[in-house]
């Protein structure tokens, strides 16, 4: 068959996919508590400004083993995508054979052997795709393959923000370690002088056990918050795919909470249509809509095509010089009379497959709204709870130096120091852990607008 018969044949497949048409989105238009002005996604170098940090999350996108199992499925989606577009194509053999082969030639059984070689080129039962099967076959192959992909991406992105969200915990069991120590400290120096106060009279020994009650359990906290720091290490350095060096580890918080860039997140929610996951939903749909054309395809009959050509010659020697030029062509024609109704059951699947997945493309949209909805309330009001707690701080420290100092003087009994002490202490931690939800809220912003690492 001449190659220019062969495009031809190639070029007529059309898919019976139904036009693919992408769903409505099922969320509100706008965002509230966004920015008015919407601005390009940041990329992960501009967002994630502590070098340190970097320097593990570079560590984790190199050596995650999560991350490197998404980059086989990737490579595995494409071999299998690669697979199904050759089945569109014909598959040529080549062949060398000899046949050697004893007979009866006449009376009294008289037999003559003959040996025949032959050289030949063919196909075996190419499928002429005139309908479009193999070709809708192939496009949902591929739109699986894209899906992969898109899977893969948004596995980095929520590793970004594995990543960040524990190492932003770190540093807050480190800042409480300290904020721990400290109580501990001053709380030493509170029972020395109590115990001062009882060796002089002016104070009574039941002072001095209330006392050691804000120093044990600052004790104690000590111990828990250790044993926290190294489980913090741990998760860790799980997710950076191995140890990580000390120098590269936070030791507090910092104070301006700079680690992280704002985030920009503007009115649209179209924004959620570019998230990996978002996508990756759709891909799969795209998929379930190219299935329905083959299944449609399965109607109608079907062409093969089995074709061989070569030479022939009872010499080895004149196998390529002689005149015995042989070929074979078998097309064949395949009609579907009766299935029991498979196909039709076939066709009513991949329709249902495809509703299936419309509703789980636009379950995605409405997760990721949400999820932008949720941190963009936190946005909205951390800075006041960031200001609060700092100046609850402020009070707490300036209470337990007043209370202190009435104290020392016999203006107030210690049960005023004492509860002041512990107010500062737990305004203290209030602080940082108001101060982790600020980083960790600017982390969740960038994860669920989709990153930056397209």
């Amino acid at each position: 068959m001449k190659p220019a018969v062969l495009a031809l044949l190639l070029a007529g497949c059309t898919s019976m996919a139904p036009e693919y048409k992408r769903p409505a989105s099922p969320v509100p238009q706008q965002f509230a508590n966004a920015s008015a002005n919407s601005a390009p996604q940041l990329a992960l170098g501009d967002f994630v400004r502590d070098p340190k940090l970097r320097s593990v999350i570079a560590q984790a996108l190199a050596q995650n083993r999560d991350l490197r199992a998404a980059a086989l499925s990737i490579e595995a989606a494409r071999q299998q995508y690669r697979i199904q577009r050759a089945a569109a194509l014909p598959a040529i053999d080549a062949g060398l054979g000899v046949t050697r082969a004893r007979s009866l030639v006449g009376p009294d059984n008289a037999t003559v052997t003959t040996t025949v070689y032959s050289a030949q080129v063919g196909l075996a039962a190419w499928e002429i795709d005139f309908f479009g099967r193999l070709k809708s076959l192939s496009n949902a192959r591929e739109q699986q393959y894209l899906s992969t992909v898109e899977n893969a991406l948004a596995a980095r992105i929520s590793l970004v923000g594995e990543i960040s969200t524990a190492y932003v915990a770190l540093a807050a069991d480190q800042s409480r370690l300290l904020i721990a120590k400290d109580t501990a400290e001053l709380a030493k120096k509170t029972m020395d002088l109590t115990d001062q106060l009882v060796a002089g009279g002016t104070s009574n020994r039941g002072d001095f056990f209330q006392a050691s009650t804000v120093y044990q359990q600052a004790r104690a906290d000590v111990a828990l918050l250790t044993a926290a720091i190294a489980q913090d290490r741990n998760a860790l350095e799980l997710l950076a795919g191995g140890p990580i060096a000390p120098d590269l580890l936070p030791t507090a918080l910092p104070e301006q909470l700079d680690w992280f860039a704002e985030v920009p997140v503007g009115l649209s929610s179209a924004v959620l249509l570019e998230r990996p996951d978002v996508r990756a939903a759709e891909h799969d749909l795209m998929a379930a809509n190219a299935n329905i054309g083959e299944a449609r395809a399965r109607f109608f009959p079907s062409i093969t095509l089995t074709a061989s050509g070569g030479l022939a010659s009872l010499t080895l020697a004149a196998l390529f010089t002689g005149p015995a030029a042989v070929f074979t062509l078998a097309p064949a024609l395949g009609l579907p009379l009766f299935r029991g109704g498979a196909n039709k059951a076939n066709l009513a699947y991949t329709r249902a497959q495809k509703e299936l997945f419309v509703a789980q493309y636009e379950r995605s949209i409405q997760v990721a709204f949400r999820e932008v909805s949720d941190a963009l309330a936190v946005r909205g009001t951390i800075e006041e709870q960031l200001a609060a707690q700092a100046a609850l701080v402020d009070a707490s420290v300036k209470a337990v130096e007043l209370a202190q100092g009435r104290y020392k003087g016999g203006i107030d009994p210690f049960l005023t120091t004492l509860v002041s002490q512990r107010a500062l202490y737990g305004a203290k931690n209030s602080l940082v852990s108001t101060q982790l939800a600020a980083l960790v809220n600017r982390v969740t912003l960038y994860r669920v607008i989709g990153g930056g690492l397209r």
